[in-house]
């Protein structure tokens, strides 16, 4: 009898000492994946913006605004520095023709060229509307940085007009200075561009979406050529950026990035 009870206590001992070591495992496993996956989800963020963006780029690009009551086109020539530097000018419509913004690090202009004033941009108005547009100042100067600014998770895989995804949730640091609450952003499994960007407020209200769509080669890089932003919260409101011409990783010069630059008209 005593042999059987020691030899049963052995055994619980043994059981136990294998569940603990499982449990190790599993606990290592679970901190090891969770680490890679947001590293990754993190990697898939920059690849998808660094496509689009390059080190530098230069473009033109069509933008189209619609509204329940009135439909505009508007032409622009644009040269990005990373995320640090930005122009762009308005080519047409005549009415419009020579209006241009510029982004420096963290400050902003626009230039109107019927009245030759420079109104600059306070951080407060990041959030407002460009020109009219589904897009906002941050939007076009691309103040914010995905990669820096937001944690990222994997959350799902999904489909997107057929293209298999990976549906990456983007949470704002404390101190970034982004106007977005969360962010959803859907990547092409096959190629690494992204397919659907949703943003929401700071009360997890969806505000708009974006989707990507015309994928082909242009500037030495496969990228999507048409950007639809869609608003939520005003039903009828979209704009579409077509990218015409697309150049990227050029030498720009940074002359271009001057008050002097944007007072000059064209």
């Amino acid at each position: 009898m005593w042999i059987k009870i020691v030899f049963l206590t052995d055994r619980l001992v043994n059981y136990k000492g294998v569940r603990m070591k499982i449990i190790k495992i599993f606990l290592f496993l679970l901190v090891t994946c969770g680490s890679f996956y947001a590293q990754t989800a993190r990697e898939l963020i920059s690849k998808a913006e660094n496509t689009l963006k390059g080190k530098t780029a230069y473009g033109i690009i069509e933008m189209k605004v619609v509204t329940p009551d009135y439909e505009r086109t508007l032409k622009m020539e644009s040269w990005w520095v990373g995320n640090e530097k930005a122009l762009i000018v308005i080519k047409s419509p005549k009415r419009e023709k020579g209006n241009k913004t510029l982004k420096i690090g963290n400050e902003m202009w626009n230039y109107l060229k019927n009245t030759e004033t420079v109104i600059k941009i306070p951080p407060s108005m990041m959030l407002q509307s460009w020109n009219g547009s589904d897009f906002t100042n941050d939007d076009l100067v691309r103040e914010s940085n995905l990669a820096n600014d937001y944690d990222q998770k994997i959350i799902a895989e999904e489909k997107i007009n057929g293209a298999g995804c990976w549906k990456i949730e983007l949470i704002p640091k404390p101190d970034a200075p982004v106007v977005w609450g969360k962010i959803y952003y859907w990547v092409r499994k096959t190629d690494y561009l992204p397919a659907l960007v949703q943003y929401f407020d700071e009360n997890g209200k969806l505000i708009r979406y974006m989707e990507f769509s015309d994928f082909k080669k242009m500037g030495g890089r496969k990228i999507p050529t048409r950007w639809k932003m869609v608003s939520v919260v005003n039903e009828g409101h979209s704009t579409e950026l077509k990218l015409i011409k697309m150049k990227f990783d050029i030498k720009i010069d940074d002359s271009i990035f001057s008050l002097e630059e944007l007072e000059r008209g064209d």
